[in-house]
Parts: C-alpha cells; structure tokens; sequence
C-alpha cells in the first residue's frame, strides 16, 4: 500500500476523510476516501501500488476486462453497450477531421474493434497484461502497455478516448502529459468519468457502486476535471451526459446497500437522478470533450 502525502491535483498537503467505503467486488476490504483541504478533490488514501492492484481486478464481475455477461446485470449491461457503442463512435466521427484514434484503457477491445471495423487507424493502450495479449491475438489489435505510452514518438491521433479509466490511472499526471503530447493541435481529447457529485452518489453514499474501491483511486466532479486539465494547457469545450450509467451503477448500488439486486429501485433511482441531473446537469457519469487552448 502506498500513502499520498499530497492531493494528486494540487499538491496540497492537507487532507481529511470524506468516506470509508468496502470493495464489494473482490476482496471485502474496506478503503478510505481522502478530501484536500486545498481544492477539495476526493481521492483514494492510502492505496494499492501499481504491483499490488493487479488482484483486485481479478473478478468475472470486472466485466471490461473479462467481457463476462454472467448474472443479470452484466447482461444488461452488454446489451446496453451495444448500442452505446455506436453512439460514442458516431460521437468521436463528428469531434473528429481525421480518422485516427488512441483508446488509452482499452479493456476487453470492443471499442476499438468497432473503429477498426468502421476503417478507422487505431491503437489501444492496456495495463492488464492477460486482457492485452488477448484481444492482440483474437481481435488482431494493436495494443501497448501503458509503459510504451512515452514512447509513441512522433505518432499524433486526432481522437484520445479515456472511457471510465482515468480514475484508475496511478501516474495521472505523467499520463496526461503524455497524452497531450501524442494529441494533433486540432485534435479532441474525451474523458468519461463518474461524477460524485450526482444524485445517485449522494444517495447512496457509501454504497455507491462508482466509487469502486481500490480500483478507482480519484473521485472527480467536473470543477476537478477543469483545474486538473488546465495545468496542461487544455480546456474543457463540452460536457454530454452517460445517462445509462445511472441505471447501471444504481442497480449495483441496491445490491451493495440491501445484499441483492434490487432491479427496481435500481431502475427508479437511476430515473430519478437523470431527471434531476437535466436542470444542475450533475449525471451519474459524464463524458468531458477537450481540446488544447492554442488549437481554440
């Protein structure tokens, strides 16, 4: 386990806990939630190294790295991402002047697969090693792990895609960094995150199946997003909501909170803080478009 002495986006020293919460999906232990006390950033403190966190994803409930569709949630899931996964690619063509894609977290292949199906000139980048070799042999993509992402060279994508992995990511900064480098001056940058700042959080509190822990080790809200990315000289251009995601982590969250699937409340919950989230615009997840100040 390693302890920050410092918030991971500002640095500040000073820290008190927001929250303690059970890792429900594999080891039963519980972790704490961290708040600065400088720019009230919520993070996971202390926490598994980068060479300690590799079993706490090893779980058939961990669906973006098994594909698992087993119980009834993760089928519903899989049916939902089918569709969805038209939606983010039709998202990235209309962002997007070229053709060229980085999918930083890039799982079980399923996004990235569907670009290349669509002529797209793809690259994954992929911690688990199992996960990596796998979709490299059975879908013939091409991905790295996130220790060559230094050494893309000259390469330059006109779409980087994060889809819910930057509250994994242990180097946050060097990786953004890194990004940023491998993105064309016109090029868009999209990250999709849990946001516990939404209704369904707040809601369930402790239980909140989002905050995922020890495999999600930063809590954004938006205000985070936009300071973090400012330091790299990137701004925040848009914000599109993820409204399945309510359903899905509510879903998870009656499970959490009463010890089974509560298919309907999940579902009413899920409602409610989508409609909620359409006047403070606060969805359960959320999908931050950016883009580098020079290239506004």
């Amino acid at each position: 386990m390693e302890k920050l002495t410092g918030c991971p986006i500002c640095e500040t020293k000073g820290s008190k806990t927001f929250l303690k919460c059970i890792d429900y999906t594999v080891s039963r232990e519980t972790f704490t939630i961290q708040e600065c006390e400088g720019c009230n950033f919520r993070f996971t403190n202390p926490r598994p190294n980068e060479n300690e966190i590799g079993p706490y994803y090893k779980a058939e409930a961990y669906i973006s790295h098994t594909d698992s569709g087993k119980g009834l949630i993760n089928s519903i899931y899989k049916q939902v991402r089918k569709y969805t996964l038209g939606q983010k690619f039709r998202l990235i063509k209309r962002l997007s002047s070229g053709n060229s894609i980085l999918d930083y977290g890039s799982g079980a292949g399923t996004f990235l697969s569907y670009c290349k199906d669509k002529n797209w000139k793809t690259k994954g980048v992929e911690a688990d090693q199992e996960t990596r070799e796998r979709v490299i042999k059975e879908l013939e993509l091409d991905v790295i792990s996130p220790k060559g992402i230094t050494s893309l060279g000259k390469e330059r994508y006109d779409v980087i895609t994060l889809w819910h992995v930057l509250e994994h990511v242990h180097q946050l900064k060097n990786t953004i960094q890194a990004l940023e480098s491998s993105l064309k001056l016109n090029g868009v940058l999209l990250i999709a995150v849990p946001n516990c700042s939404s209704h369904d959080a707040c809601y369930y509190g402790k239980h909140w199946a989002a905050y995922d822990l020890p495999r999600h080790i930063y809590h954004f809200r938006p205000n985070d997003i936009s300071k973090l990315f400012q330091q790299f000289d990137m701004k925040v251009v848009d914000v599109l909501p993820m409204v399945f995601d309510s359903y899905y982590v509510s879903m998870l969250s009656e499970k959490h909170k009463r010890g089974s699937t509560k298919f309907l409340s999940g579902l009413w919950r899920g409602l409610v803080s989508n409609i909620k989230a359409e006047s403070n615009k606060t969805y359960s997840s959320q999908i931050y478009v950016l883009r580098k100040n020079k290239a506004i």
